[in-house]
């Protein structure tokens, strides 16, 4: 049972594709699959950002043919897509396309997180990419940042119960969590509808002042779970879902392992990691 005694179900494992960012997602579905999870977690809206790679189903037709053929030899199921970043200059309705392909290969949500804009700006924003998803079936799923306009759980929250769209949701990332200082016991009085998927990594307990660094371990150094000093445990307890997408991208493992091992390894470490803290995974 979770902190307010709500009946747990056996947990699911989705691997984020941030976590071997370098395979396009047709090999990383076949890894993903060797490895043993339920899921993936796609990232079909290309952001730009240096050294990411452009895996924009909706544009490359025969990308998302090899992604079919994959899910359909393999099983594997499409858990969420991402990113629909709510800023100032974009419109929620760009993100339709690649919406529309998430639902296409069963995709239950689309992460987002929101990173300018006033209140009232980015709040009706969000609001309208929830509105594009809801006939799709998705859920929009929003994700405090700390580096992020919202930044905190309290600004998520607030978010949430401004627009109040039923498919609306609250995703916990531990990495984010812990560097935004949050407790984890204000989770309990949420609305436990808000709670679809959680996102799982560690990284070192003290948290860098610098910006820069912060980016940097956000983007390449994180930890397998049990690994750092983040309590995933203690935060565990307070989050009802029981799908947990492990998001772990490591530069030097992935070059060490190779992208396979290290994907094979953040699923057991976790694995590990729930049945030695058992009131996390009870």
């Amino acid at each position: 049972m979770d902190a307010r005694g709500t009946p747990r179900q056996q947990p699911e494992f989705s691997l984020a594709h941030l976590t071997v960012l370098g395979l396009p997602p047709p090999e990383m579905i076949y890894v993903a699959a060797r490895a043993g999870y339920d899921f993936v977690s796609l990232r079909p809206i290309y952001m730009g950002l240096p050294g990411e790679p452009n895996y924009a189903l909706a544009e490359q037709p025969r990308l998302l043919a090899r992604t079919k053929t994959a899910l359909a030899a393999t099983g594997l199921r499409v858990h969420d897509i991402e990113l629909a970043r709510i800023v100032e200059d974009v419109d929620p309705r760009r993100y339709l396309p690649a919406l529309e392909v998430g639902a296409e290969l069963g995709a239950r949500a689309v992460l987002s997180s929101i990173w300018s804009g006033s209140v009232d700006e980015y709040t009706d924003k969000f609001g309208q990419l929830c509105d594009l998803a809801r006939p799709l079936g998705l859920t929009v799923d929003l994700e405090c940042v700390p580096i992020a306009a919202v930044a905190r759980l309290a600004q998520a929250v607030d978010v949430l119960r401004r627009v109040a769209r039923p498919n609306a949701g609250l995703m916990i990332d531990t990495h984010h969590f812990h560097r935004a200082r949050d407790r984890a016991e204000d989770l309990d009085a949420l609305p436990r509808a808000w709670f679809h998927f959680a996102q799982l990594c560690d990284a070192p307990a003290e948290i860098p002042t610098d910006r820069d660094e912060m980016v940097r371990i956000m983007r390449e150094d994180r930890l397998y779970v049990g690994e750092g000093g983040i309590d995933v445990a203690a935060i565990l307890r307070h989050v009802p879902t029981r799908v947990y997408a492990i998001e772990l991208p490591n530069k030097q493992r992935v070059e060490e392992l190779g992208c396979t091992e290290h994907a094979f390894r953040c699923l057991e470490t976790l694995k590990a990691y729930l049945a030695e803290h058992a009131s996390a995974a009870a």
